[in-house]
């Protein structure tokens, strides 16, 4: 039996006998049906369609009949067009781009510190793909809200996927991942209302003190980067760089623009552009790359030996800290281009599906707590969001070869099968032709360890220190902004949960602590009864006395 065309041949008799499995569909595939030609429309089964504008019903205006298959297949389709949104990070933004490698680590070989081969040889460009967004909001929420902002970098390394699943702020408002759904519920809407109400948020934030220096920064103008282009990233968490002969140092990752200064908004500011676009920092990527004017930023990382630190008054697996940059200098290994828009927004941007725990060779896990609990629940809500099988798409697929034992689930493209794989095997070990495990590249990473197994918080939580640090290191004009943001979302909140935050801040800072309570006593008079903010509440009230009215119809 030859195959042809994508058709299979009688090999005597060379007679057509209708299409083989391989090559044939998608894209690629030219054959046309009667009367087809090249832009002819069809639906998914390769049917012609003739009518697209109307259903068939009894008569033409009579009741529709229930085989009407295109529209059938037309509307359940359209019915499933959404997945399920991102319980976090829903509103996002994206773009193809490179990373080229320095060779370095500031000034020493990168393979001094780790084997991963992204790094290694000056020059050296990987293909990436990076996802903007906000945290909380939903997928059409506006990108002028006070959040935090997603920085994820996809590097579609030789070795495998690299996931860099980061932030815009250095730190993050919890240390422990148990506490982790609790912190979103508390962001997100009521569950009864569905209107945000800073008092629930508030509430959470009053009893987790270790959230004081994610507060500071959150409300303060970073808490509302003015682009996407203009904005740093971080790993956030701790990770570990592991060299050839098996030796870890505890490292964090840094995005700095390199065309783009750093911008913020004051919340004035952020109001008047939301007013006008919900999606200014969307369109702002897009249109400076359709440009030509293509964001860039260096990538930077700390070192630290891989210990406890007993000298500093932190411990540095603590997510809500900043290592000190003049003990631990940011060190530049490579730099980052965005310079290709999505060719479609869902099938990249929306179903692009990053995790914590997608490493490559050289690169490892630190025992940093949050890191640990994220490395899970990254990639299982890809498998409920996106599918079982969404590796497979072609924005989450590896660039290499990929070979697996792993098989069906919902929407699985292809078999992962080596060419010289039996099919019949599906298991390792095996001597019947499966696959075989990869030999080892440099020594393993093995860190030893000997205590109890508890359940209790860090020894060195230093939960205000930094935040006061964070707070005197402001211009005068930035402390401004932050005790107003506080004080308008504090205000309506219930006085015990007042209390509890302003003794936050004074333990972080005296003046910060005297400032937001002096704020707070003068608005104290002028509160009532609320279910959202107070901007929130005088827009409702405005609403009923706004509009022209007008006689039904």
């Amino acid at each position: 039996m030859l195959i042809q065309g994508g058709i299979r041949l009688d090999k005597d008799k060379k007679e057509k006998i209708g299409p083989a499995v391989d090559g044939v569909g998608g894209p690629a595939d030219s054959r046309k049906g009667t009367g087809e030609s090249e832009d002819t429309l069809t639906n998914r089964q390769g049917h012609p369609v003739t009518d697209n504008q109307n259903v068939r019903t009894v008569g033409n205006r009579g009741p529709t009949t229930l085989e009407n298959y295109d529209f059938l297949e037309k509307i359940s389709h359209f019915d499933r067009e959404r997945i399920p949104e991102r319980v976090v990070h829903a509103r996002g933004a994206g773009a193809h781009g490179y990373f080229e490698t320095y060779g370095t680590a500031g000034d020493e070989p990168v393979e001094k510190y780790t084997r991963a081969k992204v790094f290694q040889e000056k020059g050296k460009q990987t293909p990436v793909f990076v996802r903007f967004s906000t945290v909380v909001g939903g997928g059409q929420s506006a990108e002028t809200l006070r959040d935090p902002r997603g920085f994820a970098v996809k590097f579609y390394t030789e070795d495998g996927n690299w996931d860099l699943v980061g932030n815009n702020l250095k730190i993050f408002f919890i240390r422990d991942p148990l506490k982790f759904p609790d912190m979103v519920h508390s962001f997100k809407p009521d569950p009864v209302s569905n209107i945000p109400d800073p008092e629930r948020m508030f509430d959470f934030l009053s009893q987790s003190p270790e959230a004081t220096h994610m507060v500071t920064f959150l409300f303060s103008p970073w808490g509302i980067p003015a682009s996407y282009r203009e904005m740093q990233g971080s790993g956030v968490n701790t990770y570990k760089w592991v060299n050839k002969d098996g030796e870890g140092v505890l490292v964090k990752y840094h995005w700095e623009p390199i065309n783009n200064d750093i911008r913020n908004l004051t919340q004035k500011e952020a109001d008047e552009l939301q007013g006008k676009n919900l999606n200014h920092a969307t369109q702002d990527l897009y249109e400076a790359i359709e440009k030509g004017e293509y964001p860039e930023w260096e990538l930077c990382v700390q070192i630290m030996s891989d210990d406890d630190h007993p000298e500093l008054d932190f411990d540095p697996l603590d997510p809500t800290k900043l290592w000190p940059a003049d003990q631990f200098p940011f060190l530049k290994v490579g730099k980052m281009v965005l310079n290709k828009n999505p060719e479609n927004y869902f099938n990249e941007t929306e179903q692009i599906a990053f995790g914590t725990g997608v490493l490559v060779d050289g690169l490892d896990f630190s025992d940093d707590k949050l890191l640990q609990g994220r490395t899970f629940s990254y990639s299982d809500t890809q498998r409920h969001r996106v599918g079982s099988n969404y590796l497979q798409l072609p924005i989450n697929a590896a660039k290499k070869r990929v070979a697996t034992n792993q098989r069906g689930g919902q929407m699985q493209y292809y078999v992962d099968r080596a060419p010289s794989q039996n099919p019949h095997v599906d298991y390792e070990p095996s001597t019947l032709g499966g696959l075989r495990e990869a030999e080892q590249n440099g020594k393993d990473h093995q860190p030893s360890y000997n205590d109890k197994l508890v359940r209790e918080p860090i020894d060195r939580t230093n939960n205000f220190g930094q935040a006061g640090d964070t707070y005197r290191s402001f211009e005068e004009w930035e402390r401004e902004e932050l005790v107003s943001n506080l004080v308008d979302a504090l205000k309506i909140c219930q006085p015990q949960i007042q209390e509890k935050m302003v003794e936050y801040f004074t333990n972080a800072d005296e003046d910060y602590g005297r400032r937001v309570s002096e704020g707070l006593k003068q608005a104290a008079s002028e509160q009532g009864e609320h279910t959202g903010s107070e901007k929130a509440d005088n827009a409702v009230d405005q609403a009923k006395n706004m509009g022209g009215e007008a006689d039904p119809y």
